[in-house]
């Protein structure tokens, strides 16, 4: 069994900042991928960032140069700052990891946590 537990959300006001962290735990062998995705009320889920075991990135348009994506492959945690936040920032942030959990090649997300930002 595999796990990611997700904290940090909140509310905010725009202009602020928060930080997002997520540890994944259990029969882990191999995280290839670790990042977020988000879903805003009425919208499709979109990627907000992601990085690789290696460390290359990718961020969805909407936030680059206002997230910073970080992770601590030994500890099995990925973490999001969130920096000059919008109220169109305002969704509910999952935390997902791609990988090899036990004997099989998983995608598995957490549960996700809510980020609201007042404008």
């Amino acid at each position: 069994q595999v796990q990611l537990v997700e904290s940090g959300g909140g509310l905010v006001q725009a202009g602020g900042s928060l930080r997002l962290s997520c540890v994944a735990s259990g029969s882990i062998v191999r995280i290839h991928s670790m990042g977020w995705y988000r879903r805003a009320p009425g919208k499709q889920r979109e990627l907000v960032a992601q990085m690789a075991t290696g460390g290359s990135t990718n961020y969805g348009d909407s936030v680059k140069g206002r997230f910073i994506i970080s992770r601590d492959n030994a500890k099995n945690t990925v973490s999001l700052q969130m920096n000059t936040l919008r109220a169109e920032d305002t969704a509910v942030y999952y935390c997902y990891a791609d990988g090899v959990f036990g004997v099989t090649r998983l995608e598995v997300w957490g549960q996700g946590t809510l980020v609201t930002v007042s404008s």
